[in-house]
């Protein structure tokens, strides 16, 4: 299966922070979640998707080729959707277009005046008059309008009322029906991808947890209840994180089939939440 963003080995180091020996692989034609909680390394992660950092080592490859010496070639390829605007506020779309259409070979005057209709949108208006919701579809029309075939998206749905983000992920479904194109969603809001996303890498203090189908996820992790009892020291092997109470233990397992193995019927087992993941791994990174 084509990927069609690899970062090998990936690091780059701030003061008190730092994304470390990152292997991602987005894969071709699916949409991937970028799942984690705010300051995990997302929007790091990103800019060097997008070379607007550069790591500290490893490399950092989109469809195969390196920034280094294919960097226009890369960015043709590309479409940025922000969570907020990124244009000049008192620009119309109209200006926008004029301005950016001439940095792609691939521009299409007519998708984007189909995407304009379609999302509502006036060409005429400053961008600064735009709702939040009004600017994402600005952010996204564009992308589409030179036929990106990845399209990265560092939290859009963040601010968006209920509605507006239900047409959104619709929308995105159906740009996924011809197989061509590549989503990357950045995202705190996990119920999101729970919608939409066929693969979710999940970041946790600047290092990789997992890049996992969303059937793999299902099958491995799972939440835990029974009696404190049953935890020991070979036990508890088990987890990634334990929660004990009074009236017994609640945890996180990514390990399902040995956990079935170990307690049988003596624990309930239930479906893990990408919420539940997240807020296990905050409690406890590593296996307790």
């Amino acid at each position: 299966m084509e990927n069609v963003v690899e970062l090998k080995n990936v690091t780059k180091a701030f003061k008190g922070f730092s994304v470390k020996n990152m292997n991602l692989q987005v894969k071709k034609g699916f949409v991937t979640g970028f799942i984690g909680a705010n300051g995990a390394g997302k929007s790091t992660t990103i800019k060097l998707m997008m070379n607007l950092l550069k790591p500290d080592a490893g490399e950092v490859k989109l469809f195969g080729l390196d920034y280094k010496t294919h960097e226009k070639a890369i960015k043709e390829r590309i479409g940025f959707v922000y969570d907020g605007n990124v244009f000049f506020e008192g620009l119309n779309l109209k200006d926008i277009k004029r301005i950016v259409s001439p940095a792609y070979k691939n521009w299409d005057d007519v998708i984007f005046s189909e995407y304009i209709d379609e999302f509502q949108l006036p060409l005429h208006k400053a961008i600064k008059t735009f709702s939040k919701g009004m600017q994402m579809k600005a952010s996204l029309a564009i992308a589409l309008s030179h036929h990106a075939e990845l399209i990265i998206m560092d939290e859009p749905t963040a601010g968006l009322d209920p509605i507006f983000r239900r047409e959104l992920l619709n929308l995105l479904q159906e740009l996924m029906v011809d197989g061509n194109r590549t989503i990357f969603f950045s995202t705190h809001i996990t119920t999101d991808l729970d919608r939409i996303a066929d693969y979710i890498a999940f970041i946790h203090g600047g290092e990789l947890v997992f890049n996992q189908s969303i059937h793999e996820i299902a099958d491995n992790y799972a939440l835990v209840k029974g009696g404190v009892e049953l935890l020991d020291r070979d036990t508890e092997k088990d987890f990634v994180h334990i929660h004990r109470t009074s009236a017994g233990f609640q945890a996180l397992t990514d390990n399902m089939k040995a956990v079935k193995h170990t307690f049988g019927d003596m624990v309930v087992i239930e479906r893990a939440s990408l919420e539940d993941i997240m807020y296990n791994f905050k409690g406890g990174m590593h296996h307790v």
